[in-house]
């Protein structure tokens, strides 16, 4: 029964993955070393920002929200940003379109940050004698980054490869792509802040990662229609 909860909680957290792969037109024009290439520069951005936080914020003794902390996090957090940006535009990419990479680069991005996030403590919560849904959760919670990994990406594409965008959606695209890249901040400040218990806060992910995907779709539909 625990391997088969653990195998359960694996397909749903990594599942969704593969599957966007084979399902879109990203298996057909063979982007998978694109992804491959924005996980490799995921890990690298995860690194760097693992240095600045150990070098920066202080261990605090209680778990409480502290609002100098968590913007030092979300200012750390904008390496993100720069990492995406990287492989966005400074990577060797095959000839593939700009609606394909954005994706391919995306989810690399979100598969990477769920391998290195939530595959250790699955493994080691998940096989256990008491059943939780606390990894289904997790689950869930990998999916809305997937979504919303592929938003920022999408956003990005926009902001530094789209040149001939319409001037007047440039602040909603620069907006957008803020709220995104601070999810984690305002996460942090639903848990700590408002006490919020993790099945409502996972489902505030989801509504915002659905949110901002269509958001995202309609801001690239736009830019691509003929001014």
């Amino acid at each position: 029964m625990t391997m088969f909860h653990f195998f359960n909680c694996a397909i749903l957290t990594f599942g969704p993955h593969a599957v966007y792969y084979s399902a879109t037109p990203l298996s057909e024009y063979d982007t998978l070393g694109t992804s491959v290439k924005a996980a490799l520069v995921y890990l690298g951005t995860a690194l760097v920002k693992l240095v600045c936080l150990a070098t920066v914020l202080k261990v605090s003794e209680n778990d409480g929200f502290d609002p100098y902390q968590e913007l030092l996090k979300a200012v750390i957090g904008f390496i993100d940003v720069a990492g995406l940006y990287f492989a966005l535009t400074q990577l060797i990419h095959r000839n593939i379109s700009q609606n394909h990479k954005f994706q391919a680069v995306g989810l690399g991005w979100a598969f990477a940050d769920s391998v290195l996030h939530r595959l250790a403590p699955l493994w080691v919560g998940a096989r256990g004698l008491e059943f939780t849904w606390d990894f289904i959760l997790q689950g869930l919670e990998a999916n809305a980054n997937l979504v919303l990994s592929i938003s920022l990406a999408a956003l990005g594409s926009l902001m530094w490869l789209r040149k001939n965008k319409p001037k007047t959606l440039i602040p909603i695209i620069y907006t957008c792509a803020g709220i995104v890249a601070t999810m984690p901040s305002i996460t942090s400040y639903l848990r700590r802040g408002l006490g919020w218990d993790f099945p409502k806060v996972v489902v505030f992910e989801l509504f915002t990662s659905l949110s901002m995907a269509f958001i995202s779709w309609q801001l690239f539909s736009a830019c691509q229609r003929p001014s």
